[in-house]
């Protein structure tokens, strides 16, 4: 069962990546010849009006073909046809489309499960925060420069930039903001350094509430994927501690099974949760300026409007292809890590 939600859940947010690309080519009159979910050899597939629509045989991944490397294409409709600007909206589709699902999700689960807002309910005896005069009802507003809305954002910040202690942490009380220099300590018997301030009960912000709250959940998911993305570079995390298809697959396996005995509504917003984090990994890293990736075309379109003039297309075509070669040697590698983790 974990692999069928695995392969939908996956689909779905693959899915509505290509349709941000495909509705942004549509809105700028562009053709496109297929949108195709998968991999591979074609499954089934028809085709309605002008656009193949098909399923293929791997179900990872997919693709809103617009004829984009058929540069000799001078038709109205092409997309080598239309403005730079044009271009840029239709390849920016795909991540921001991503982004506004991961909102979609987390309206959803914040109408159903609430978030807890950063106010201290206890601040432990002997830590840096109770020495540096914090209390109870003290409201977080800042931990070294970063925005805090909800507890997670305290948590993430101290658990990705550990190195970076002691934290300034910004925190209102009667209405006036003070800053204290915040150290995490062992405080128990787990031997993690911990900040020392508890939070306290979720609330239920409603309609209108659950529709801001998901923003800031969004902005959570997206300081979680870049932080994790500079934990790898900077060598704080490895390769192994990278998941391909294989790991989603698993993990969501793992889910379910725990979830399940609590019936079908714990299973969905589990899922849902896990799928935020899908979501969101996939709009952000598909919008790096790598190559063979939307932010590496969105790279070549901005050198483009600046000079007035496109780049040779051989010459980002090889640019691409290689940078293609290398992602698929990156998810060999990611692949046989996961496959590793099973035994």
């Amino acid at each position: 069962m974990g692999i069928i939600i695995a392969i939908l859940l996956f689909s779905f947010i693959i899915i509505f990546h290509e349709l941000g690309h495909f509705l942004l080519a549509k809105k700028n009159g562009i053709r496109v010849d297929e949108f195709s979910l998968g991999l591979g050899p074609t499954l089934i597939g028809r085709k309605i009006g002008e656009t193949f629509f098909c399923i293929k045989l791997l179900p990872f991944g997919g693709a809103c073909m617009m004829g984009e490397d058929k540069v000799d294409d001078k038709s109205p409709d092409s997309f080598n046809s239309k403005s730079v600007w044009a271009r840029m909206s239709v390849i920016a589709g795909g991540p921001v489309f991503n982004l506004i699902l991961a909102w979609i999700f987390c309206v959803i689960l914040i109408g159903a499960t609430g978030y807890r807002p950063p106010v201290i309910e206890e601040v432990l005896e002997g830590s840096s925060a109770e020495e540096q005069g914090m209390q109870a009802g003290d409201v977080i507003k800042e931990i070294n420069g970063r925005n805090v809305h909800i507890w997670d954002d305290m948590n993430l910040y101290t658990m990705t930039h550990a190195d970076e202690a002691p934290f300034e942490v910004v925190y209102e009380r009667d209405g006036k903001e003070h800053t204290a220099e915040v150290e995490p300590r062992v405080l128990d018997e787990s031997g993690s350094p911990l900040l020392g301030v508890v939070g306290g009960e979720i609330e239920k912000p409603g309609i209108f509430g659950s529709m801001q709250y998901g923003l800031y959940k969004v902005k959570y998911w997206i300081h979680y994927t870049v932080d994790s993305l500079r934990m790898l570079v900077t060598g704080q995390a490895g390769l192994k501690d990278l998941s391909g298809p294989v790991g989603i697959v698993n993990v969501v396996s793992d889910m379910y099974e725990s979830s399940a005995p609590a019936g079908v509504w714990a299973v969905f917003l589990n899922m849902l949760n896990f799928g935020t984090l899908l979501t969101v990994n996939l709009g952000i890293l598909n919008i790096l300026p790598l190559p063979a990736l939307d932010g590496g075309r969105l790279v070549f379109l901005i050198i483009e409007a600046v000079r007035k003039k496109r780049v040779p297309p051989e010459k980002e075509g090889m640019v691409h292809f290689a940078g293609f070669a290398v992602l698929m040697i990156l998810m060999v590698v990611v692949m046989y890590n996961d496959i590793m983790k099973l035994f």
